[in-house]
């Protein structure tokens, strides 16, 4: 590796979705597909952001909406509302979007830390990529779900 290749040659691959009018990417390593609403499963005694379960393909995968885990007012889903399939700290979770518009590419020296006055919880953020006039906001998506909610989705597949 030459001394100039560094971070700034780098490049993420995210892909992006929406939720309300703001733009969010989630590293494309880190998405397993993308699908459709399908019918949810409710669940008793569960954090109201955990919308229930789904069955993929014979796989009970848990659901979580991230407008209800990140405070942000509900709306009723649409035609492009989606869900992705992420891994979570080891775990493949189902989270619910608004729509996913695109996959792209963008130099990882144009990710900035998040602002310290950032109203959402500055753990769940990875930066703010700049992407020509557009701000996307890159999940840390790991960081989405604590410790305990994490195995407390492990329990959930597991009974299922």
């Amino acid at each position: 590796m030459e001394k100039n290749d560094t971070i700034v040659d780098q490049e993420l691959q995210l892909v992006i979705f929406k939720l309300a009018q703001e733009e969010y990417g989630l590293p494309i390593t880190k998405v397993k597909e993308i699908n459709r609403l399908v019918p949810i499963t409710k669940l008793p005694q569960t954090p109201p952001f955990m919308e229930g379960i789904i069955n993929l393909r014979s796989r009970i995968i848990p659901v979580i909406d991230l407008r209800k885990r990140f405070g942000i007012a509900v709306s009723e889903y649409t035609e492009e509302s989606r869900i992705i399939i992420v891994e979570v700290s080891g775990e493949t979770v189902g989270v619910i979007v608004d729509a996913v518009a695109e996959v792209v590419r963008i130099a990882a020296a144009s990710v900035e830390p998040p602002p310290s006055s950032f109203a959402l919880d500055a753990k769940y953020i990875q930066g703010i990529g700049k992407l020509e006039d557009r701000l996307l906001i890159l999940l840390e998506i790991d960081q989405v779900l604590s410790s305990q909610e994490t195995i407390n989705l492990k329990q959930l597949t597991l009974q299922g």
